[in-house]
């Protein structure tokens, strides 16, 4: 387990960052210093390092790292981080980095609109998950599948969050059920996620089934309303102790007091 500290705001492309790295394994701090420019790790600091020194990793960090290890107080500070810096800011950050766990979001879809029968790609997308480990398994008909499985690294999202795309190759028959399976550190249990093949006519008629039974609800709930309104105007009426035709004339003299003011 690791600490990351990304301290200045950097173009990944362009610009040199720092990444500091306080790393505990075994009870024992660890103070990884390195710097990167173009995506390239150019020199670091490793206080696992017998030398003690900056090391070039590429040509770009020679000059670097000569200027650095002849400035001693600067070498020092180095040295001396394991202890002054590591194990103070790894108490203070563990909690939110090593203990913090975020549930995943998954969804399962073919990666295009496809027939039965046809040869296609099931896509379970696995998104907002920390930490970055993760197992992610397909099935068919309750039987796992191990061949045609294509799958991404997790993807850092940039917010402390990770996504990752676990693809099956399929040919979908009428009837199969295919299962992903998520497993992570935040879950108790595994989550599954079903997508069924169906027929174009069997998924029409789903559809059309959908459609009527919401526009019955709407009908039922619009009904409803409509009787409730009914019914309560006409108690309003009646507690009034007037029947309709007077309180609307009353209602009547109320507008023209309104319009034309009071009568004395």
């Amino acid at each position: 387990p690791f600490i990351r500290f990304l301290p200045c705001d950097s173009n990944l492309l362009k610009k040199p960052f720092l990444t500091p790295l306080f790393i505990i394994s075994n009870g024992t701090h660890r103070f990884l210093e390195q710097y990167i420019y173009n995506r390239e790790l150019y020199v670091q600091f490793d206080s696992n390092s017998a030398a003690g020194v900056f090391v070039a990793v590429s040509e770009l960090g020679l000059l670097t790292a000569k200027n650095w290890n002849i400035q001693k107080e600067f070498l020092a500070l180095r040295r001396s981080a394991v202890d002054t810096v590591c194990k103070h800011n790894f108490e203070l950050d563990e909690g939110f980095t090593l203990q913090r766990r975020v549930q995943p979001h998954v969804t399962v879809s073919p990666s295009k609109k496809g027939h039965l029968r046809h040869h296609n790609l099931l896509v379970c997308h696995v998104s907002d998950f920390y930490p970055g480990h993760i197992q992610v398994r397909w099935f068919l008909n309750g039987q796992e599948e191990t061949a045609g499985i294509l799958s991404t690294n997790p993807i850092h999202n940039g917010d402390w969050t990770f996504q990752i795309l676990v693809m099956l190759e399929m040919t979908p028959q009428q009837g199969d059920v295919y299962t992903c399976q998520v497993e992570h550190p935040s879950l108790d249990g595994p989550v599954t996620v079903e997508w069924k093949a169906q027929s174009d006519s069997a998924r029409s008629k789903m559809l059309a089934g959908v459609g009527g039974f919401v526009l019955g609800l709407m009908a039922i709930g619009v009904s409803f309303i409509l009787r409730f309104r009914s019914q309560r105007g006409k108690k309003l009426l009646e507690s009034g102790g007037i029947s309709a035709p007077f309180f609307l004339l009353g209602m009547e003299f109320i507008s023209l007091q309104h319009k034309f003011g009071s009568i004395q």
